[in-house]
């Protein structure tokens, strides 16, 4: 399963709208996921994003998900300062 992190906003800058995002998800793009599928979060056309906001999104994944995720398109200097940030 893809997710275009885009989706949710280009500045993705708070904790309250990274849970937010994660709710919206797991409603509308997350009903339908397999055990073992693979979510792929892509950063692609993001242009701020803060650990805070990740955080949320990516713990609210692992939370309610035993899924494999895998990050693509995350050169933007933002993206993986806040990956790096929130998966060490």
């Amino acid at each position: 399963m893809n997710i275009k992190i885009q989706n949710f906003g280009e500045n993705l800058l708070n904790r309250p709208s990274g849970r937010e995002a994660f709710l919206m998800a797991k409603a509308y793009i997350f009903k339908d996921i397999k055990p073992g599928e693979e979510i792929v979060l892509d950063f692609e056309e993001i242009k701020v994003m803060t650990p805070s906001w990740l955080d949320e999104f990516i713990t609210g994944i692992k939370t309610e998900f035993n899924n494999e995720l895998k990050y693509i398109n995350t050169e933007n200097p933002s993206v993986s300062a806040s990956l790096k940030t929130v998966l060490s």
